[in-house]
């Protein structure tokens, strides 16, 4: 399992920039849209989210504000800026291109895999 929360926490940022490019949100329904929107196969801890957050934040990538929600209780919403844009952009075309090449070498594995069959 270590394994594989090391691989997501690798790609939090995209996932963070692009549900922050449909709104702004808080950590908990980022954390919720996505569980949700990857059929539960993506279940990130709200400590990874925060601390993606966090840095986005001290690299200008967004901001935060406080909204109040009820009578006393205020939320934490976070808004994508201009650099996150250009950032989310610059992050999907790595994901790319890395998915595109790891799907190249898996293809080529199987038909190793494949001919030795066949030996």
């Amino acid at each position: 399992m270590t394994n594989k929360n090391y691989f997501l926490s690798g790609i939090t940022d995209l996932l963070i920039l692009f549900l922050l490019s449909k709104g702004d949100k808080y950590v908990y329904e980022i954390n919720q849209m996505i569980s949700r929107l990857s059929s539960g196969l993506l279940n990130l801890s709200q400590n990874t989210i925060y601390t993606s957050t966090y840095r986005l934040e001290n690299d200008g990538m967004i901001t935060e504000y406080s909204k109040l929600v009820g009578r006393k209780r205020t939320r934490v919403y976070y808004h994508l800026e201009n650099e996150g844009r250009d950032y989310l952009e610059e992050l999907m075309e790595t994901y790319k291109v890395t998915i595109d090449g790891i799907n190249l070498i898996l293809k080529q594995n199987d038909e190793v895999l494949s001919s030795k069959k066949n030996e």
